[in-house]
């Protein structure tokens, strides 16, 4: 869930474009596990103090796209789920 100062960026015109521009050009593959990729991660986490720089926000070089079981390793450094299990885009615990 975004932090209250950057709700407004991810609900942009800006960042949409960005985004699924930067999925698309990527296929959604999860570029750590090869999986489906849902999330376009920053690489560069987005502060209050670089939100409104586009060169950090919205440039593809600071983008990854992530599956959620690698978006949650990435934020929590521990998966949610047991080895072999994720969610599904509809939030369904599913078999990897």
């Amino acid at each position: 869930m975004a932090k209250d100062y950057a709700k407004a960026f991810y609900k942009s015109k800006a960042w949409e474009k960005c985004r699924n521009g930067y999925m698309q050009s990527r296929h959604y593959v999860c570029e750590r596990c090869g999986g489906v990729a849902t999330i376009c991660h920053h690489k560069v986490y987005i502060t209050p103090e670089n939100i409104n720089d586009p060169s950090v926000t919205l440039n593809w070089s600071l983008c990854e796209a992530l599956c959620q079981t690698c978006h949650n390793m990435e934020h929590h450094k521990s998966s949610i789920t047991r080895a072999g299990l994720a969610f599904d885009n509809n939030g369904n615990l599913i078999q990897k």
